[in-house]
């Protein structure tokens, strides 16, 4: 089990994640990269297009749908506030999730054109067609698949996955740890904060009814920044983040002075490019071209350069996420 939600801003963007200082890396190519904007009232700020045709002799454009060929832009969903995966530098989107997708842009010659809002309102994009596409961070998983409740109620139709990452999480705390921290067990009678509408704010949920009488209190923030400003601040013990990601908060976040990860990483889980269930041509194509990067190393090489080669997956899959 590991995504995110809400985020845009960085302590330094998420999963509720995060972050303060990030060195970013800009991503080249042709992919139109935008600055944060409210997707769920799809709006998105100024970016730089391409008027380049689509890249008609890439190996798989015959493979995608006619209307993507015919505009040569798959439109991405993306909450960029969650370092290393995806966060703005510059008013540019980068991170891991966008050089993949510009590897991916490669083998189906089109831009895959991202556009930044909150992590919650990622899905409903889907639903409304606003996005051709979520890559963000977000674990795979059986309620986001058949569009449930945290309660199992039916809420939407679900959207399927193109899995392509793989990681656990882990808690971050306050450089030194003053309060001991060193498991889920370790926050009951505590302060915990987390961003609204992940995996982790479950995580924190679940743990609190462990806790029983012993409180554990969860403080649930639109961004994991805000989240990560209120365990700075000593008003939480801890956030929850996916290891990553809480491994390049505590490295950069004032230069590696603000946090440090504790405890083993748990609920190991996916990450998956989201797709709307009536787009399965689409879908299948994305997971074809995932495939290929695979082998041709690309993907590899993208994993190298954010130092996340553990998260690798070695084959493209459909909904396999638990």
């Amino acid at each position: 089990m590991t995504a995110r939600s809400t985020r845009c801003t960085t302590a330094a963007k998420t999963r509720t994640s995060r972050l303060a200082a990030v060195a970013a890396i800009a991503v080249a190519g042709s992919m139109l990269l935008t600055a944060c904007g409210d997707q769920t009232e799809g709006g998105s700020a100024e970016g730089t297009s391409s008027s380049q045709k689509p890249a008609t002799t890439a190996p798989l454009f015959s493979k995608l749908p006619a209307d993507i060929q015919k505009s040569g832009v798959i439109k991405v969903g993306t909450d960029a506030s969650y370092a290393p995966m995806e966060f703005t530098e510059d008013g540019k989107i980068v991170g891991v999730d966008p050089d993949i997708a510009q590897a991916l842009s490669k083998q189906l010659g089109v831009r895959l054109d991202f556009v930044s809002g909150t992590f919650d309102g990622l899905i409903t994009s889907i639903y409304s067609g606003r996005q051709d596409l979520i890559m963000s961070s977000m674990t795979d998983n059986k309620k986001r698949q058949e569009g449930l409740d945290d309660n199992g109620k039916k809420i939407g139709k679900g959207i399927d996955f193109v899995d392509y990452f793989s990681s656990g999480v882990s808690l971050l705390v306050k450089k030194g740890n003053p309060q001991g921290i060193n498991s889920l067990d370790d926050l009951c009678g505590k302060t915990v904060a987390v961003q609204r509408g992940t995996i982790y704010e479950d995580t924190f949920k679940a743990q609190a009814t462990k806790c029983g009488a012993k409180k554990l209190t969860i403080q649930a923030f639109d961004t994991d920044a805000e989240a990560q400003t209120r365990v700075k601040a000593g008003g939480a013990v801890a956030d929850l983040n996916d290891y990553p990601v809480a491994a390049y908060i505590a490295k950069t976040s004032g230069g590696g002075n603000d946090f440090e990860v504790v405890g083993s990483q748990s609920d190991v889980g996916l990450f998956g490019i989201g797709v709307s269930k009536d787009e399965t041509q689409l879908r299948d194509a994305v997971k074809e071209a995932l495939d290929a990067i695979i082998k041709d190393g690309s993907y590899a090489e993208v994993l190298k350069k954010w130092d996340v080669e553990d998260s690798a997956v070695t084959s493209a899959t459909v909904n396999a996420g638990k």
